[in-house]
């Protein structure tokens, strides 16, 4: 079973506990997984017994590393249309939604890989907590896509356009960056679950949301690690000034141009550098633009949005070939459909945007 799904009894009330169950692909979600998790919520959320949910990954490596792309890419290049892949995105997002809008408490226990679609489902707990192995990321620029599943609307919140740069170059964050621009509430000390689980159970939940919620946040506070300074060493403090600077251009070009030209004495800026010479120019202007288009938006209009987008690049050849070249063939070489991103035309963009979906005609309404 792909995903497990437990009710833990505790002194009072009980405990929904939603496990990643496919250590072997690092929890990569399957369409199959995804029902089963919502499923199990839409069940929760009217279950008087359940007062808390905890969502974590099995395995060592990882909570969870996105989306089967493996999957995707065989109902991309198969017989079907592209409706097979756009409904794997379209429950994704009806999932994650879900999650944001969940009427009792949801804890995310993150650690190991935390990327793309496990980042998307990871940021829709209300609790998100760390280990000290996390790393973060969305790095959708390298196969022809854009970071999804409600990134619009988390990556505007970040400070200093450190949102548009994890965009453009897929940078990885660790537990000390996360913490630090709030991508994650609180850290654990270790990756000890069951310590934790059982703390939980020896609780008595009342079921009423609110007082639920205010124990499970003290509960949490007396947990979490203290001393910060045996977390490892993050990148943000030593980078965030230049990314807010070179980001702070009035059009994506500059932009780009600016942070190609940088000179900066860093590993970990020279991948992020590699990701975003190396990414998809179609890719690029999608999150310049969703990132534009978004601030305004509500959560729901995010998700209509990017499934808008999403519906347009599994129709593009952008992304079939991106994962291809870097999960398939393995050759690292993507021939994208514009080399640059001057060359682009205005037309290709604005096609991701349409149609604009309202509450008759989202596809998100799942039956």
């Amino acid at each position: 079973m792909s995903v497990e799904v437990q009710e833990l009894p505790c002194h009072e009330g009980r405990i929904g506990l939603l496990t990643l169950n496919s250590p072997a692909t690092l929890n990569a979600l399957t369409e199959e997984m995804i029902i089963t998790i919502r499923d199990s919520l839409e069940r929760w959320a009217v279950d008087e017994r359940i007062c808390v949910v905890i969502i974590r990954g099995a395995g060592e490596k990882s909570f969870c590393a996105g989306g089967d792309i493996r999957a995707l890419y065989r109902s991309l290049t198969g017989a079907d249309d592209p409706e097979g892949a756009f409904s794997v995105f379209r429950h994704e997002y009806a999932l994650d939604y879900t999650v944001h809008r969940f009427p009792k408490p949801v804890v995310g226990i993150g650690h190991g890989i935390i990327m793309g679609g496990g980042l998307g489902l990871f940021s829709a707990c209300r609790y998100r907590l760390l280990t000290p192995d996390a790393t973060l990321a969305m790095p959708e620029i390298s196969i022809g896509l854009f970071p999804d599943v409600g990134s619009s609307w988390f990556l505007n919140r970040l400070p200093g356009r450190l949102g548009l740069f994890m965009g453009l170059t897929g940078c990885r964050l660790n537990i000390t960056d996360s913490l630090r621009v709030g991508l994650a509430d609180m850290a654990l000390p270790s990756n000890d679950q069951q310590s934790l689980l059982s703390r939980l159970q020896e609780e008595r939940w009342s079921g009423h949301r609110a007082s639920d919620d205010s124990r499970l946040f003290r509960l949490l506070q007396q947990l979490e690690l203290q001393d910060y300074r045996a977390l490892p060493a993050g990148q943000l403090e030593l980078h965030e000034r230049n990314i807010a600077r070179l980001c702070a251009g009035v059009s994506l070009q500059e932009i780009v141009d600016q942070l190609l030209a940088a000179r900066v004495d860093s590993e970990w800026w020279q991948a992020c550098m590699k990701t975003l010479k190396g990414g998809c120019p179609v890719s690029a202007l999608l999150i310049w633009n969703q990132l534009k288009k978004a601030q305004q938006m509500s959560l729901k209009d995010v998700f209509r949005m990017e499934l808008a987008m999403v519906w347009e690049c599994v129709r593009r050849p952008d992304l079939t070939e991106g994962i291809r070249a870097r999960l398939i063939d393995r050759d690292q070489n993507p021939t994208w459909s514009f080399a640059r991103i001057e060359e682009v035309p205005d037309a290709v963009i604005d096609a991701h945007f349409l149609p604009v979906w309202n509450d008759q005609t989202d596809p998100m309404q799942l039956e």
